[in-house]
């Protein structure tokens, strides 16, 4: 059962660009091969932090096939689906050929319209009717202008089987926790958060969607599965090894934050998409000097 494999440190892959505004499919791969040889549990694919928003259906598809053919099932691949129009998720979901090699789907509470909690209800009501796959519900009320409570959280989980987890980026520690609690033994919480990630593991998260993974796969992986093992004084030095990051990738947007970082690493162009725009000189530069102490070369 997929929900048994979405455990530990997923990455929320980014998605590379050319100083020409085109995807730079040959980064990407890079990056997959990165986490492929760096400790990643699973890939996340065209989330927020794919700046998917911008990107055209032709791209998303392909930049898709290129992940799945290169992690070739080694790991699970979880896709971003989600959307303000629940017609449009569902016909997303339908595309045999958008879902090809696609083990989960992760699906965003609507943005924008601010549905009420019966009217998110129903949205993923809807979804879950209409796949077989694997989902995980993704709230993150910063970015979509709603929160989706626990309560609603827990009434979709008990009555969809195929619901099997939150990735949860409310920042509510108190919401999180009622969540894990209270939830059905077959339905997970992962942190939305990365700064979050430990303190929310050791009350009963599974694991992390990652920001900060596509620079340090390695690090972040073991600081989870520490924890998850257990083994908190350890994974706690990890964590606190990269609290300032956390805060730097964030200043001036996400993926504005890791992109520098991952530039800065040589892995990528500092390029995003209008309407985002890279951080700024004086975040870039506090970033290279926190990477300098953590003796990364760039």
């Amino acid at each position: 059962m997929i929900r048994t494999k979405l455990k530990g440190m997923g990455v929320a892959l980014i998605t590379p660009f050319k100083e020409d505004d085109s995807v730079d499919y040959d980064a990407l791969l890079r990056l997959v091969d990165y986490q492929l040889q760096n400790g990643t549990d699973f890939l996340c694919v065209l989330g927020t932090t794919a700046e998917t928003p911008t990107l055209t259906k032709d791209e998303k598809l392909k930049i898709k096939n290129l992940v799945v053919e290169r992690v070739n099932g080694q790991l699970p691949i979880l896709l971003g689906v989600g959307s303000n129009c629940t017609r449009t998720v569902i016909e997303t979901l339908q595309d045999k050929e958008m879902m090809a090699g696609v083990d989960a789907v992760l699906v965003a509470v609507p943005y924008y319209n601010k549905p009420s909690q019966e009217g998110l209800y129903q949205h993923y009501k809807a979804i879950a009717q209409s796949t077989e796959l694997p989902i995980v519900l993704y709230n993150v009320p910063g970015r979509t202008g709603v929160n989706m409570t626990a309560e609603t959280t827990l009434r979709l989980a008990r009555d969809f089987k195929n619901i099997v987890a939150i990735k949860e980026a409310s920042g509510n520690i108190t919401q999180m926790d009622d969540i894990i609690k209270n939830k059905p033994e077959n339905f997970d919480v992962i942190s939305g958060d990365d700064g979050i990630t430990f303190p929310l593991i050791t009350l009963g998260a599974v694991g992390v969607i990652s920001v900060i993974g596509n620079a340090f796969p390695r690090e972040f992986s073991r600081m989870t599965r520490l924890a998850l093992q257990g083994d908190y004084a350890n994974a706690l030095t990890i964590h606190h090894k990269f609290t300032e990051l956390f805060s730097l990738l964030f200043v001036d947007g996400n993926p504005a934050g890791v992109k520098s970082m991952l530039n800065a690493m040589g892995y990528v162009e500092n390029k995003l998409r209008l309407p985002l725009v890279p951080t700024r000189i004086t975040t870039f530069e506090k970033i290279r000097d926190v990477l300098r102490q953590l003796n990364i070369k760039c």
